[in-house]
């Protein structure tokens, strides 16, 4: 029976190439989307079942779960990678930061949704894209930071960014320890700087990846190589609440305060409690 593999995000960019290396070794892929036309046409290329649905609203985030649940008696491997880096502050229909909603409330929530169905394979893997963008994460607040919408700069946006990836860190190594004696594992990595999907809202954004692509700067390959193995690779088998960079494929440290297990464990608590107050079940 071939694992059945989820990956959001995945009609474009890092998620793209893992999507279609999944499909070559067999996996039966389902994706999320929020581009009808440009998962139809990863649908063509892979095989793939398709779920619509914005990742910045929650009850779509839940629908999804819910239906990929329904559908799917497991879930063998969850591939959180879709994110956005936005360079102009904006807030979500539900009233969240948006890159924190994306990149970090959707995963958490999904992942949440889809637990049982992970817990029900023999031995399920969770793999959340971090960056190591989270080094420059600015001031961590929980919770404010979890609904506190501010004025950024362009220049600026990337401390918003990097702490949205700080959270993914810190939620997957809450994660492991929760999950720990169980069938199910979960890990995080640094993709590496990519060009595929870069800077999406910069007008000058598709010269330059062309430009750093004639260079071989950002190989993307690279960090959706990542992604595979840690999702598949029986190296990785059992291994949990790692978090693993492109160079070298070692594990590495996260920065502080991304490593400290209470912060973990009060970032989790404080989604979860925001999360649920939120659930319209």
């Amino acid at each position: 029976m071939p694992p059945t593999i989820v990956v959001t995000g995945a009609t474009s960019g890092l998620g793209r190439l893992a999507a279609t290396r999944f499909a070559q070794q067999g996996a039966h892929l389902v994706i999320t989307a929020r581009d009808p036309q440009k998962a139809d046409q990863v649908r063509r290329e892979t095989g793939a079942d398709v779920l619509l649905g914005d990742l910045a609203r929650l009850d779509d985030v839940r629908r999804i779960g819910r239906e990929i649940a329904e559908r799917y008696d497991r879930i063998d491997v969850l591939v959180n990678n879709a994110g956005i880096h936005a360079f102009a502050p904006r807030t979500t229909a539900d009233g969240y930061p948006e890159m924190v909603a994306v990149n970090y409330l959707a995963p958490w929530l999904l992942t949440r949704e889809l637990l049982p169905a992970l817990r029900r394979a023999p031995a399920a893997r969770v793999v959340t894209v971090a960056s190591e963008a989270s080094r420059r994460h600015g001031t961590v607040r929980v919770p404010r930071d979890l609904t506190e919408t501010v004025p950024f700069t362009a220049r600026r946006s990337s401390e918003h960014y990097g702490r949205s990836k700080l959270f993914d860190i810190m939620f997957t190594a809450e994660l492991a320890r929760r999950l720990a004696g169980s069938t199910v594992t979960a890990n995080c990595l640094d993709p590496g700087f990519n060009t595929t999907g870069l800077g999406r809202e910069l007008r000058f954004a598709g010269l330059l990846e062309k430009a750093l692509t004639r260079l071989r700067i950002g190989d993307p390959a690279r960090g959706a190589g990542l992604i595979v193995a840690l999702a598949t690779d029986p190296a990785f088998a059992g291994r949990s609440g790692g978090y693993y960079t492109v160079r070298g494929t070692r594990q590495i440290r996260p920065v502080a305060p991304g490593d400290d297990p209470d912060l973990q464990r009060l970032l989790w608590e404080e989604t979860e409690r925001l999360l649920l107050r939120s659930d319209t079940r």
